[in-house]
């Protein structure tokens, strides 16, 4: 009988909860408008010959490269984020090697890296989930061959500092540093460019977040231009689909639209923040798109409650040290005002005892 090799057996599987996802969405840190007007636009104007012909990467990368101030040969155009990692994972790791995960983050580190055969070491964030840099560098030994960081990190909001990761980059030459920027427009702090300095440093970017592009499956990879080389060779050329590329550059074209979103997002994100902290209940500052915050036993009574009245939030109580807590993504100023209002009606509702709002 034919079988998967072991380490891809015992792989733990991700069931994102996708189905039924009526109302307002703030559960998968999505873009909770849409897209850019333009991009749709550009949508209209694809026919069926453009569709048949296999997709051109490189004309696109080029036009993200300008974007993002990068040189073409530095960069990859990738199937989403989830490609990039999968790409790295494929590019340096080999069985028996050492990655490196500080947890609670985003599961798909660990299962790309896993499926090699690697020995995969969790390391519990730090108090109120710092990044516990001087934990990780402990941790570096001649058999650490990826050291996967998002920053700012899913599903906490946590940002490590520039400093921090360049410390552990610089640490481990021998192994792929990997800092997953996929939060980067809600956060303003960024590690492009720093590979001309740290060879063994990569960086990625989506196009899912703050552009509203997660159906088309748009990211970015992003380091030193020999290590990019040797990641195209497992890359396929076509791996990016013809209606991502066509949009992708509309997308970038309308930073008003970017912007303006973004700045709701962290205007919200404020707003709810000051809430919690009025009402008494327990959060962490976050520098994404999302508040995680701890709803102790009602946790999920508070998630169907919400649900009941068409919000959608995020059960994460079984991420490492996350127990009873809720993930909020943020949106428009309208949904936040709506998600407000529904969160003071909520709370009392499923018996949460709140300290009086301040004025």
């Amino acid at each position: 009988m034919l079988n998967g090799r072991k380490a891809v057996r015992t792989l733990p599987v991700y069931h994102p909860p996708l189905s039924g996802r009526n109302g307002l969405r703030l559960d998968f840190n999505e873009n909770t408008v849409g897209c850019s007007p333009r991009v749709l636009a550009r949508l209209r104007q694809i026919g069926v010959e453009e569709l048949a012909r296999y997709p051109e990467r490189e004309p696109v990368e080029a036009v993200v490269a300008g974007y993002l101030k990068v040189k073409p040969e530095e960069l990859l155009l990738t199937n989403g984020v989830d490609e990039a990692i999968h790409l790295i994972c494929e590019t340096y790791l080999e069985p028996d090697d050492e990655v490196l995960i500080v947890v609670p983050t985003f599961s798909m580190y660990e299962i790309f890296a896993r499926a090699p055969g690697t020995r995969i070491i969790n390391i519990p964030a730090g108090v109120n989930f710092s990044y516990p840099t001087h934990t990780i560098l402990r941790h570096i030994t001649p058999a650490t061959r990826l050291i996967a960081i998002a920053n700012p990190n899913n599903p906490t909001g946590a940002a490590a500092l520039e400093e921090e990761l360049m410390l552990v980059a610089r640490s481990a030459p021998n192994a792929a540093v990997l800092v997953d920027e996929a939060y980067f427009e809600f956060h303003g702090h960024t590690l492009l460019g720093k590979w001309r300095e740290l060879p063994n440093l990569f960086v990625a970017h989506t196009f899912s977040k703050a552009y509203g592009l997660a159906g088309l499956r748009a990211g970015v990879l992003m380091g030193d231009a020999q290590q990019m080389s040797a990641v195209r060779r497992v890359a396929s050329p076509y791996n990016v689909n013809s209606v991502a590329l066509a949009c992708l550059p509309e997308a970038l074209e309308d930073e008003a639209y970017v912007a303006h979103y973004v700045n709701e997002v962290c205007d919200g994100r404020e707003r709810l923040q000051r809430e919690l902290q009025n009402l008494g209940i327990p959060f962490w500052p976050s520098r994404a798109n999302f508040v995680l915050m701890r709803m102790g036993e009602a946790n999920a009574g508070f998630v169907q409650a919400m649900r009941d009245r068409g919000i959608l939030v995020r059960d994460r109580s079984r991420d490492p040290g996350c127990e009873g807590c809720v993930r909020i993504t943020l949106g428009s100023l309208e949904q936040t005002d709506r998600l407000l209002a529904v969160l003071r009606e909520v709370l009392p509702k499923i018996g949460v005892t709140v300290q009086e709002v301040r004025p």
